[in-house]
């Protein structure tokens, strides 16, 4: 039987940039599962401490050309309501930064991390599913597909929504899904976007054009899933009509240049991010509706989070997998992820009310935003990356 001391299960961009991290600092690791990238018309915006994490694997250098800055983000209400505040931008240069993030297309983001992951040291890839785990008070054990086990001192759940290394640990998940769907494409138009993104906030949700590289900006337009399932039958040319009336012509003639998705809005938390020689990382932990860009960047933090504990517990002379490794894991992520979660559920949630009192705290809420300058930059601030208890690899790009 084969041991290793990481072995992480899940080779999206979550699962492929914690088994980069784990071999980055020397911890012999295997990664489990195929490596492939699905064009599906969805992209990521990086912010910059997803960037700073990036570039401290040694990646971003293959990325920065494929992806475009967010130099300004752009509110603007389109609910109807009768207390409507005026747009409001947000400028990175406020807070001290180029740009608060990059978009990039998610199966790009995938196909670099996986090239990267071919040739590091300290990296096995098996091209496999696991469809057991076993654990002991000094090991654990995962069985494979092809009935192969390997023993580890610490297993990496990014499998995803449906993780069945969660379910097999018996790590209850709490589920709920929206009267929502997300209809995303990669579009082209004929003005420039300025490094802007805009996200129009409408009575079914929001809709966010975010920039590309060139005259291209990528979608996600949230709508009741009738609309979704009238609007996805429509030709290129058709739906391209009816994206630019819906962004009020600001970006001019629009044309659908890439593939369209259309994703059911739900999520997803658990009540504990770890079990013996267990830990839970992106999706598997957590699940959230493309809003508010959150939902990879959390899945990073945690990766980020969770290198950190397994350094410090080797610096004590601990292996990866004690329960105190997985303890600390889960204090570092715990707080981040629920406030988060209900930040991301609540501006959801208000936007679909239509109640005066929702939309009058809404409307304040941005109105405070534009007119006072100190708030505005903590929001920035929070919104890219908290300061407090941030992990060590987002905070430096040489590492720690």
């Amino acid at each position: 039987m084969k041991s290793y001391s990481i072995a992480v299960v899940g080779a999206g961009a979550v699962g492929l940039s914690a088994a980069l991290a784990f071999a980055r600092d020397g911890f012999e690791t295997v990664l489990i599962g195929g490596l492939d990238a699905r064009r599906d018309g969805r992209t990521v915006a990086l912010l910059n401490g997803s960037v700073q994490f990036l570039r401290a694997l040694g990646v971003w250098p293959s990325l920065v050309s494929e992806a475009a800055p967010l130099e300004t983000m752009r509110i603007i209400d389109d609910t109807g309501s009768l207390f409507r505040p005026p747009p409001v931008s947000f400028s990175s240069r406020e807070i001290d930064l180029d740009a608060f993030g990059w978009n990039i297309e998610n199966a790009t983001l995938v196909e670099r991390l996986a090239g990267a992951a071919r040739s590091f040291d300290h990296l096995t890839i098996l091209p496999q599913h696991a469809t057991g785990f076993q654990a002991s008070e000094d090991r654990g054990v995962l069985t494979l597909a092809d009935g192969s086990e390997i023993e580890v001192n610490l297993a990496v759940a990014a499998d995803g929504r449906n993780s069945r290394l969660r379910q097999i640990a018996g790590i209850e998940a709490q589920t709920w899904s929206y009267p929502q769907t997300a209809l995303t494409a990669i579009l082209a138009h004929d003005r420039e976007h300025r490094e802007t993104s805009t996200e129009f906030h409408t009575r079914n949700g929001p809709f966010t054009l975010v920039p590309l590289p060139g005259r291209r900006s990528s979608l996600v337009w949230v709508m009741s899933p009738k609309q979704a399932e009238r609007l996805s039958k429509l030709d290129d040319e058709a739906l391209a009509l009816v994206i630019e009336r819906q962004a009020q012509s600001l970006m001019g003639a629009m044309r659908i240049v890439g593939p369209r998705g259309v994703v059911p809005m739900t999520g997803l938390s658990v009540n504990r991010y770890g079990a013996p020689r267990l830990a839970l990382v992106g999706e598997a932990a957590h699940v959230f509706p493309p809003i508010g860009a959150q939902g990879l960047n959390l899945g990073f933090r945690d990766v980020a989070s969770l290198r950190d504990a397994v350094v410090d517990a080797f610096d004590d002379g601990r292996d990866p997998g004690t329960p105190e490794t997985v303890r600390q894991y889960q204090r570092s992520r715990d707080l981040d992820v629920r406030l988060r979660t209900a930040a991301v559920d609540g501006l959801n949630r208000t936007l679909l009310t239509g109640l005066l009192p929702a939309d009058l705290l809404r409307g304040a809420g941005l109105l405070a935003l534009g007119k006072v300058g100190f708030l505005r930059r903590a929001v920035m601030r929070e919104g890219v990356l908290p300061h407090m208890g941030a992990p060590r690899l987002m905070q430096d790009a040489a590492g720690a």
